[in-house]
């Protein structure tokens, strides 16, 4: 009976809510206050780009993408040693909890099957015939009485412990999921803190930390989007040239410096039905060598040739690459194409479909954009920029 009793104060005390987590309100106010920091690099960012283009902004707006990243980082860190306290404080609970119910589940069950023997010795009226006088029998009325009021109590208490149980093994799962997730956001997040570093450098690299050299690839790279758009808007001088096959050599890259262009590269870029299409689910599936690795993080899928041999290397990707996203060459705009060169220095050109062979030209900075361009009857049309002819 005292075992019973002893158990039965533990177990109340557990259901009453010793056995819930509690919030560590150190933690709780590093958590607000990293979360205050993150919104203000958050702020910080937006400011920025509202502001004229620069290099030192442009250093300055990766450098806040930076320590951005690295309080996210911090703020996780924090998030996961929380969580893994939490999980390590409920796993003792239950073990605890389990352990005192199974023992207050058997020893409730022996008072139970006693009872139930002795049944016939606790009815009332066996009480009133075996009991010395009235008052007797009022003392073993009372004394069975409360007997049953704290049976009953005991079984409430148990079932209220089961139930508490219960929570804390959902608890549990909760905070392990929750801790899961936390885990894949923290690599995610140093994974982007990589590229971002990754960033700053090629940004230096490119530029040379030279303002005039980063205005003067800038205003070349918008003077190069526009030509895209003249050219896809027909307002290229162009001419026809003749029917070509898949694979025959139509142009080939020019080397050096170019209208619009710092350097060696082939600009492919892929209409159908005037929408633009992403080279990269036309081309088909290529080793290749990124000079930007953050561009890199797409491969090919379609079945088409390549407008070069191997080696190849990709100069600029397609769409919010390093130079579009992160330089802002292009006022925000997508690279409309791909940028590439064979790393032997052969610079022939391929026709990838068999079409129309147009030949072209345009005004680009202080010179002429020269391009041919493939009409397909399938309605695709291929466009080669930078190109000799």
């Amino acid at each position: 009976m005292k075992r019973l009793l002893v158990l039965f104060i533990i177990l109340t005390s557990f259901v009453g809510g010793v056995f819930l987590l509690r919030a560590n309100p150190v933690l709780a106010d590093d958590m607000t206050e990293k979360q205050a920091e993150i919104e203000a690099l958050k702020a910080k960012l937006t400011e920025i780009q509202g502001q004229k283009q620069t290099l030192s902004k442009t250093i300055d707006y990766l450098n806040t993408k930076i320590q951005l990243t690295q309080k996210q980082i911090s703020a996780s860190e924090a998030e996961i040693a929380g969580l893994e306290e939490e999980v390590l404080a409920l796993s003792g609970k239950i073990v605890i909890l389990d352990s005192n119910l199974e023992k207050l589940s058997a020893l409730l069950v022996n008072r139970i099957h006693s009872t139930y023997i002795k049944a016939v010795s606790t009815q009332p009226m066996y009480l009133f015939l075996t009991s010395d006088g009235f008052s007797d029998f009022l003392k073993r009325y009372k004394y069975l009485r409360v007997g049953q009021k704290h049976d009953k109590e005991v079984m409430f208490t148990l079932e209220q412990a089961r139930t508490n149980f219960d929570e804390q093994k959902q608890m549990k799962e909760k905070k392990q999921a929750d801790l899961e997730i936390a885990n894949k956001k923290l690599v995610s997040q140093k994974s982007s803190l990589d590229q971002q570093q990754r960033e700053k450098q090629t940004l230096l690299q490119v530029t040379k930390n030279d303002e005039k050299k980063y205005q003067s690839d800038l205003a070349q790279a918008m003077a190069e989007l526009d030509a895209i758009q003249g050219i896809i808007a027909g307002m290229g001088t162009e001419t026809e040239v003749k029917q070509v096959n898949e694979g025959d050599a139509i142009a080939s890259i020019i080397s050096g410096a170019s209208a619009c262009s710092s350097g060696t590269h082939l600009h492919f870029e892929v209409h159908k039905d005037q929408r633009r299409i992403n080279p990269a689910e036309i081309l088909s599936s290529k080793s290749i060598v990124w000079d930007n690795k953050p561009d890199g993080t797409f491969g090919f899928s379609g079945s088409w040739r390549w407008p070069i041999d191997e080696p190849v290397r990709i100069t600029q990707g397609y769409g919010m690459t390093f130079y579009a996203g992160t330089l802002r060459y292009y006022g925000g705009s997508p690279h409309t194409g791909i940028d590439m060169v064979n790393d032997n220095g052969n610079n022939t050109i391929k026709s990838v479909k068999a079409g129309k062979l147009f030949r072209g030209g345009i005004a680009c900075g202080k010179g002429t954009l020269r391009y041919v361009r493939v009409q397909q009857d399938s309605g695709y049309d291929a466009y080669y920029l930078h190109v000799n002819y």
